[in-house]
């Protein structure tokens, strides 16, 4: 499927005081500008229903800075691989790491981030409840990408400390996002899936901090079947917006499973906090304080104020989905379960969701409602769908398999359509957006790598389309 673009008439502009008409502002529509090769053989193992390459809560698997794209994964003899291109050229240059994947866990995923302050990329890889992995370039490498070499020189050592600083024997889930000021934040969780807390780390261009967790793993939850008394927040995104506020839209999942009708997952609710301090406080969404990272008061299940769209566990909600920032900043996501019209859970929440599961839009209004819109795109998999929002607000979801849904911010998010419908690519499951890249020079890139069998290597791709400018 080729460019399309959403019905004129939901462009169309209003008419001003003097009685002309500015440009109407374009819909959402997408144009193919082709695929490059990252690797011919890159590592495949299907665990937990995904591939270590491309899960999508990686932040960043894939990232623009300057001009430049990066990308960061495992090839077939294990060894993590790091590579960049000019964003005017199809050819990646590569640079293997000294560090092997240890595990066949789909979990341990490779994160990278950019110092601006000092010019550095940053990679946390390899972790799944134990030691992380940790690499950072040499200072400056990123600031001038065109004149700098491209060799495995430029990066040191592998720690499994933070430059000495060391965090939690059990981590999982980095990902790293940048502060108006330009320090990089880590965030992770501390513990275990049903048993964990969030917490962040600071780098302010020549050392790292720990800021300490603000969630909680404590308190009791209870549903129409049972309690549960300890969980973890799962994180659909941090991401700050244009006026430097912080953001997280996020899931609870339970411990125990008694609150459940029967089986599956126990995630529950979509809930909402924001920080105006760079993470050090949150608030709900009213604006009350309800935690403090490194503080004996953490955000937790019982405080008020979070949930902003109630769901119970009977209904296969995805964790770690999706979220985005207007140019408002205002908060959306996608978020994906079974709705209640296919019935309840079942103990296969894979057979479930792939059969029966639905992504929605959620979103905060300008008004301070929240709305959600069904996407009417089956899923078709358990797997996870990203949400992107380019210059106009149009949002974009791209689904598993590569498949691109979008809908117009002057409908009100209303008039979702199918664009681009993976035909051609084989991808298998999720795919890893470059979020900095619609910024940067408003194409969509999405790495995703080809379906096999086994333990098969399989190529990688990094995907490319035009939207709108």
């Amino acid at each position: 499927m080729g460019r399309r673009t959403v019905p004129a008439g939901a462009r169309a502009a209003s008419v001003t005081a003097a009685g002309t008409a500015p440009a109407a502002v374009p819909g959402p529509s997408v144009t193919s500008r082709g695929t490059t090769r990252l690797d011919a053989r890159a590592v495949y193992f299907v665990s937990y229903d995904g591939l270590v390459n491309n899960n999508s809560f990686q932040k960043n698997g894939l990232l623009t800075y300057r001009g430049h794209q990066y990308a960061a994964w495992y090839t077939a003899s294990r060894h993590a691989v790091v590579a960049r291109r000019a964003l005017t050229a199809g050819t990646w240059s590569t640079v293997t790491l000294p560090h092997r994947l240890k595990a066949d866990d789909s979990h341990n995923v490779i994160s990278m981030g950019v110092s601006a302050a000092d010019g550095r990329l940053h990679l946390n890889m390899d972790s799944h409840s134990d030691g992380f992995c940790y690499v950072k370039s040499v200072a400056g490498l990123l600031d001038d990408p065109a004149s700098t070499a491209w060799t495995g020189s430029v990066f040191g050592a592998v720690q499994t400390t933070l430059d000495g600083l060391a965090l939690t024997p059990r981590f999982t889930y980095p990902q790293f996002v940048a502060t108006p000021e330009d320090r990089l934040q880590l965030s992770y969780r501390a513990g275990i899936s049903g048993n964990g807390r969030n917490a962040l780390a600071e780098y302010d261009g020549s050392r790292w901090t720990a800021l300490g967790e603000w969630t909680s793993a404590t308190g009791t939850y209870t549903s129409e079947h049972g309690s549960s008394t300890a969980r973890n927040m799962y994180l659909h995104g941090l991401d700050y917006d244009t006026r430097g506020r912080l953001h997280a839209l996020f899931t609870w999942r339970e411990q125990n499973a008694a609150v459940m009708r029967g089986g599956g997952i126990t995630n529950h609710d979509t809930g909402y906090v924001w920080s105006d301090d760079r993470g050090r406080t949150w608030r709900n969404d009213a604006g009350a304080v309800v935690g403090t990272t490194g503080g004996p008061d953490t955000v937790a299940v019982g405080d008020g104020g979070l949930v902003v769209d109630p769901l119970d566990p009977d209904h296969c909600l995805m964790n770690q989905e999706s979220q985005s920032t207007d140019s408002a900043g205002l908060p959306h996501a996608v978020i994906s379960y079974v709705p209640g019209r296919f019935g309840q859970c079942t103990t296969d929440h894979v057979a479930a969701r792939t059969a029966h599961g639905r992504a929605f839009h959620l979103r905060k209004d300008a008004s301070g409602g929240w709305r959600k819109t069904e996407i009417p795109v089956p899923l078709g998999s358990s797997r996870r769908t990203k949400l992107v929002l380019d210059r106009y607000d149009n949002a974009y979801a791209v689904f598993p398999f590569g498949r691109i849904a979008a809908a117009s911010r002057s409908s009100g998010y209303t008039d979702w359509t199918l664009l681009y419908d993976g035909g051609g690519l084989n991808a298998f499951g999720e795919v890893v957006v470059d979020e900095t890249r619609v910024r940067a020079d408003d194409v969509l890139s999405f790495l995703y790598q080809e379906k096999s069998t086994g333990t098969t290597p399989s190529p990688l791709h990094v995907a490319d389309f035009a939207l709108p400018a």
